[in-house]
């Protein structure tokens, strides 16, 4: 059987006050221009969910999963396909998640090197990303896969923001981050 990998972040389920965040550039909504309220959000983030992730196929979800009520989030995350990893951001409530077999693995960071990849929440220092010595400036860079900052853009560089107002709420598949 095969197994895909999926990448999303940001989902701040229950996080009703997310619909009222704006672009700093703009001044526009970011949620609340196409969510009613909080259960439309989280309703549609699992209809993307799962029209990409099948059941057995890994998912790691780059942090801020919930932020609410945690008796909605223990009824509904398993209605989410796949087999889920976390790795850790800065509103998580890790005693939380790392309970009740929400994620097979919880870290703070993931690295696939044989893809070029870095997992984290927040975009990471390049010095952080290079393969092998991170003084030397000929080591391999390997992409990092992030999210933390919403809709805003990656820094310049080696980055990919995973956040799902950048992925229209919609799994990323890991080829399609592949460094080649």
């Amino acid at each position: 059987m095969s197994r895909d990998i999926w990448i999303i972040s940001d989902t701040h389920f229950r996080h009703a006050n997310i619909l009222k965040f704006t672009d700093s550039t703009t001044g526009d909504l970011v949620r609340g221009d196409r969510f009613a309220d909080v259960d439309a959000m989280d309703e549609h983030m699992i209809e993307q969910w799962n029209s990409v992730v099948k059941q057995g196929d890994i998912v790691y979800h780059l942090g801020d999963v919930v932020m609410g009520d945690k008796e909605w989030f223990k009824k509904n995350w398993p209605r989410l396909n796949g087999s889920k990893r976390l790795i850790v951001g800065n509103h998580d409530d890790i005693p939380f998640l790392s309970s009740g077999g929400f994620f097979k693995k919880v870290q703070m960071w993931r690295m696939f090197p044989e893809f070029g990849l870095m997992f984290s929440h927040v975009p990471l220092h390049e010095s952080s990303l290079r393969r092998g010595a991170p003084n030397d400036p000929d080591a391999p860079i390997l992409t990092n896969i992030h999210g933390h900052i919403h809709q805003n853009p990656s820094p310049e560089g080696p980055y990919r923001n995973v956040s799902v107002e950048a992925i229209n709420y919609t799994p990323v598949h890991i080829e399609e981050l592949r460094v080649k």
